[in-house]
């Protein structure tokens, strides 16, 4: 794989040797100032992407040409801009300083330091705007991402290098989701560490503030950055956001690392790009959005990737987050994302108001990487209960139409209910995968038929209190390896769980 400071270099070269035959090409004059976006005439050697300096210091970019101006996003507020200031090209490409430095900062989409504390030490420059690896330098996904969330790790797995969309109304708890992920990461000891990157679009101050607060109460800050660009930001600040977090994950990614990034949210993100386009004066098309707006994302989330052994065998996992109005998932920028996106994950409003939490449709949610991105472990046990909460999907569907059921589709759907029941859990509470596979062996295998549905979740809490015990311990550890259990580690586990039973009926 080509390295990105060599292909920095050469366009810059290239930018330089284009703007250097006279000053007077290289200077412009401001025509028009209007809500963050400048028109200057005669830069006649500008380019696309370039990074343009104004007489008071102010910084912007070259986002349209024209046949006699060029189009300017501005980088700051630039409230001091004029008609007929002056303007000249840099011959340098956006690009955000990357350094291992940014662990347990937040930053702004310019690599400015947000959090109070000492500036940062010059990183390596990165561009905002990259070509995705090819086909050749990628590897299959095939390494879980493990997220603590019983619902995603057993129905809906997650690899490195995976792209796999957070969809649902407002309020139903999709960044909660997404942190659990991160904080769950701080569980991947015996593995590769995950660095993560979560970015606030359009957020409010006082949101970002209360998950920064969360994840270093967790201890999850020491591994992750925070890219903010917030509500009270220029709209220009908020379309660079995702790509100043990609390439900082490019940054690791080339340092063979694995990555994960939660872009927070791709619908304000859009609106953004939407503000920009319409101030620039391009064409509106489908719900005023421009015409290229899926290329907005495409080549966005194109970057996630996992890279072959040849090139450095890191990886990029994306958890794009899209919210929808009133569950419409057929609107313009959420079958976008979709197409996209290797799998989605639908939270929905009636399982979060009847207290399923957190609200996954398992039916309709779906992973394109499947069980290639379990442990054998958890692939061993999860089949068994996809079956079973497919056959009670079914079966309740008809239930509510017929008054007596035979005694065997009842048994049925009562398994369901406490599959179901099972996968409520708690925020903020990610789950080790030895304690998810334990839960899930218990349910599928009898256990609690007998238990009572709202019983269920003391039932799992006490059952894990009691695996942590000292004569379990070897087999909790033979768990947390992740290795196909074989019929012997099946039976010390049933005597385990019948211990249990027999203590909890009592």
């Amino acid at each position: 794989m080509i390295d990105s400071q060599d292909i920095i270099k050469q366009l810059e070269t290239k930018l330089r040797d284009y703007s250097s035959d006279t000053k007077q090409q290289n200077v412009g004059t401001v025509e028009k100032y209007l809500d963050g976006v400048t028109t200057v005439s005669g830069l006649s050697k500008a380019m696309m992407g370039e990074l343009i300096e104004f007489e008071n210091g102010s910084t912007g970019v070259v986002l349209n040409l024209d046949e006699d101006s060029v189009s300017i996003i501005l980088l700051d507020r630039a409230t001091e801009i004029r008609e007929g200031d002056q303007v000249k090209t840099t011959g340098k490409l956006l690009s955000i300083p990357a350094s291992a430095d940014l662990l347990g900062r937040v930053v702004n989409p310019l690599g400015l330091p947000l959090d109070g504390k000492p500036g940062l030490k010059k990183g390596v420059d990165m561009p905002l705007e990259r070509i995705a690896a090819g086909v050749v330098a990628r590897e299959p996904v095939d390494t879980p991402l493990k997220t603590g969330i019983k619902a995603i790790d057993a129905m809906i797995p997650i690899g490195r290098g995976q792209r796999e969309l957070i969809i649902g109304d407002r309020g139903l708890g999709k960044t909660a989701i997404a942190i659990d992920t991160i904080i769950n990461q701080k569980n991947a000891k015996k593995e590769k560490r995950v660095i993560c990157i979560y970015v606030a679009v359009g957020q409010k101050q006082s949101t970002v503030a209360q998950i920064i607060s969360r994840l270093q109460s967790e201890g999850s800050m020491e591994y992750s950055i925070v890219v903010a660009a917030n509500a009270s930001d220029p709209a220009t600040l908020q379309y660079l956001a995702p790509y100043a977090g990609t390439a900082i994950a490019e940054f690791f990614l080339e340092k063979g690392e694995d990555v994960l990034i939660v872009y927070d949210d791709l619908t304000k993100h859009a609106w953004a790009y939407r503000q920009i386009s319409l101030v620039l004066g391009r064409p509106a098309g489908r719900e005023a959005y421009p015409g290229d707006i899926f290329y907005l994302h495409s080549r966005l989330l194109e970057r996630s990737v996992r890279l072959n052994k040849k090139n450095g065998g890191g990886s990029i996992t994306a958890l794009p987050i899209i919210e929808t109005q009133a569950g419409d998932i057929s609107a313009y920028i959420p079958t976008n994302v979709i197409s996209i996106t290797d799998g989605q994950i639908f939270l929905e409003n009636d399982l979060f108001n009847a207290g399923i939490r957190p609200a996954i449709n398992v039916g309709i949610s779906v992973s394109r990487v499947g069980t290639a991105a379990q442990t054998g472990a958890m692939k061993s046990v999860a089949g068994k209960m996809k079956l079973e909460l497919a056959q009670f999907r079914e079966l309740a569907a008809f239930a509510q139409f017929g008054s007596e059921l035979d005694p065997e589709t009842l048994k049925q759907l009562e398994r369901g209910k406490r599959i179901t029941e099972l996968f409520k859990q708690l925020q903020y509470h990610p789950m080790p995968e030895q304690f998810e596979v334990l839960s899930i062996i218990a349910v599928t295998r009898g256990y609690v038929d007998d238990i009572p549905s709202e019983s269920i979740s003391r039932f799992e809490e006490e059952l894990h209190e009691f695996a942590k015990k000292k004569q379990h311990v070897k087999t909790m550890e033979r768990l947390a390896t992740g290795e196909k259990l074989k019929d012997d580690e099946l039976k010390e586990i049933d005597k385990m769980l019948s211990e249990f039973k027999k203590a909890f009926s009592a």
